[in-house]
C-alpha cells in the first residue's frame, strides 16, 4: 500500500494551515477491501483511525496520530441507474471530478455548495451545502452510501436497508465508520440563470424574506466596514446558456475576486488601520452581471485566497437581528476585518447532526485572511450566533461541545446512541469528536 503526506517527515496540514498532525502511519487503499484490512489492523495494534480528504476542514475533525486514511485510490463513478435517476461514487472522488462526470451524461445534482475541490465523502461527512430556498445540503442529496465499521465489516445503508444508520451517517463526522461509497440523487443537466448585482446591507435586510421567497437559490456577501453587500440570485432557466465569457470570467473571478483580493489581504494584514478603505474599494469593485450555464458552473467559483472561516446555522427568522447585532459588534470592537460576511440558507432536512435538522435555517460564514489572528472576531461572533442556539459547520471553526450540542440538536442523543452501537471502542475518536460528541 502507498502511502503520502502533505507535509514535511510524515507531518498532515490542512488547506487552511491551521491543523497539523502527525499520523504513525498513512495508509491509501486502492479498494474497499483494503481499507477495511486496514482499520482491522490498526484495531489490532490499538491505533486510532480518520479517513481525510482534501483537509477543506479548519478544524481537527481530520487529524490523528493514529492510522490517516487518504482516499485518493478509491475514486470514480461506480454506476448511473437511470431508472432511479442515482449515481454511486467511490468516497474520494473530488465534487469537482463527479460534476464534470454527470454533466457529460446529462446529469447534475441539485445543489451544490461554493467549491468542489473536496472529496465526496469529506464535503457530505461535515455537512457542506450551498444556499436554497427548498434544495439542501450535498448530504440531503445521498440516496445510499456504504460504510467501513469498527469490525472492519462492510454496511450498506439507505432508506430500506439499516434506515437508523442511514439517519445518520450522511453526515457523520467520521465517528461512525469510513464512508467508501456515496449514492447521490441526480436530475436532469438544466441551467442557471445567475444575477449578481450590488446592494445596500438595509435594503438586503429589509428585503430578505422577499429575496428567499423569489429566488431558488439566494445569497449575499456583506463587506464589514461598509453599508454593501453583493447578492447572488441563482434560478432555473430554459436557456439559451450564455456563459461567463473567458476574459471577463477571468478579469471577474481571476483578477478581482481572487488576484487584486489576495493583494488587498496582503495590504490588510500589513496595514490594519488601511482595511476599512479597502474594504470600501473591495465591495464596490464587482458590477452587476448576468450569465446562464450548466449548474456546478454557476454555484461554484474558484477560491485561491486561503483563510480561516468560522460559519454558523441559526434559526432563518433570526438572520437580520443576528446580521445586526454582527454589524453592531464589528462597529464598536475596533476589530478590522477584510473579508467579507457570506449569507446562504437551507429549508430544514432529516439528518441527525445536519446543521438544518428540523429547522429552517441561516447560515452566516465569518472569515480572516490566513496568518491574521482571527481569535478575537470569530469569539466576539460565536457569543452572537449560539445566544440565537446557532449551530456550527462542523468542518469551520468553533469552540462549542457534547453538552451544547445536546441542547440544539434535537436528535443529538440518537447519533450518540448510534456510535455506541457501531463503534463502541472509540477506533474512529480524536480529540474533535470527544469534544463535539463525548468521550
Amino acid at each position: 500500500m502507498s502511502s503520502t503526506a502533505s507535509g514535511k517527515n510524515g507531518t498532515w496540514r490542512n488547506w487552511g494551515g491551521n491543523v497539523s498532525a502527525r499520523p504513525a502511519r498513512q495508509v491509501a487503499p486502492a479498494s474497499v477491501e483494503e481499507l477495511a484490512a486496514a482499520v482491522r489492523r490498526a484495531a489490532e495494534d490499538g491505533l486510532k483511525v480518520k479517513a481525510v480528504g482534501t483537509g477543506h476542514s479548519f478544524t481537527s475533525i481530520a487529524a490523528t496520530d493514529g492510522v490517516l486514511i487518504r482516499p485518493h485510490l478509491l475514486t470514480g463513478i461506480r454506476g448511473i441507474d437511470r431508472a432511479s435517476m442515482t449515481v454511486t461514487v467511490e468516497a474520494g472522488t473530488p465534487l469537482k471530478r463527479l460534476n464534470t462526470a454527470l454533466a457529460r451524461e446529462g446529469l447534475s445534482l441539485t445543489n451544490m455548495g461554493d467549491i468542489m475541490e473536496q472529496t465526496v465523502s469529506g464535503a457530505t461527512s461535515t455537512g457542506t451545502h450551498g444556499t436554497g430556498r427548498e434544495s439542501a445540503s450535498i448530504a440531503a442529496q445521498i440516496k445510499g452510501l456504504e460504510l467501513v465499521t469498527a469490525d472492519g465489516s462492510v454496511l450498506t445503508c439507505s432508506e430500506k436497508e439499516n434506515p437508523e444508520v442511514f439517519a445518520a451517517a450522511r453526515i457523520g463526522l467520521g465517528a461512525l465508520g469510513v464512508v467508501t461509497a456515496i449514492t447521490f440523487a441526480v436530475e436532469p443537466l438544466f441551467l442557471l440563470t445567475a444575477r449578481e448585482e450590488p446592494m445596500p446591507f438595509e435594503r438586503v435586510l429589509a428585503e430578505f424574506d422577499q429575496l428567499w421567497a423569489e429566488n431558488e437559490h439566494f445569497e449575499f456577501y456583506w463587506f464589514p466596514h461598509t453599508g454593501s453587500t453583493n447578492t447572488k440570485r441563482n434560478n432555473r432557466s430554459a436557456g439559451p446558456e450564455q456563459p461567463v465569457g473567458p476574459l471577463a470570467g477571468w478579469f471577474e473571478d481571476e483578477f478581482l475576486s481572487n488576484g487584486v483580493f489576495q493583494v488587498a489581504q496582503w495590504a490588510g494584514r500589513a496595514v490594519p488601520a488601511g482595511i476599512p478603505a479597502i474594504a470600501r474599494v473591495s465591495s464596490r469593485a464587482l458590477s452587476a452581471r448576468t450569465y446562464t450555464d450548466i449548474p456546478y458552473k454557476v454555484f461554484t467559483s474558484p477560491r485561491r485566497v486561503r483563510f480561516v472561516e468560522m460559519e454558523y446555522a441559526v434559526p432563518r427568522e433570526a438572520l437580520t437581528e443576528t446580521l445586526r447585532e454582527l454589524r453592531t459588534m464589528v462597529d464598536r470592537s475596533g476589530l478590522r476585518v477584510s473579508f467579507p460576511v457570506e449569507v446562504r440558507t437551507a429549508p430544514a432536512d432529516d439528518i441527525a447532526l445536519s446543521t438544518a435538522s428540523g429547522r429552517d435555517s441561516a447560515y452566516i460564514a465569518v472569515h480572516m485572511f490566513r496568518g491574521t489572528p482571527y481569535q478575537a472576531y470569530f469569539t466576539a461572533a460565536e457569543r452572537i450566533f449560539t445566544a440565537y442556539e446557532g449551530r456550527p459547520h462542523w468542518g469551520k471553526v468553533h469552540t462549542r461541545d457534547a453538552e451544547y450540542f445536546s441542547r440544539v440538536y434535537p436528535r443529538f442523543g440518537e447519533f450518540t446512541e448510534l456510535r455506541n452501537r457501531l463503534d463502541p471502542e472509540r477506533l474512529f475518536q480524536n480529540d474533535y469528536v470527544r469534544r463535539v460528541l463525548g468521550a
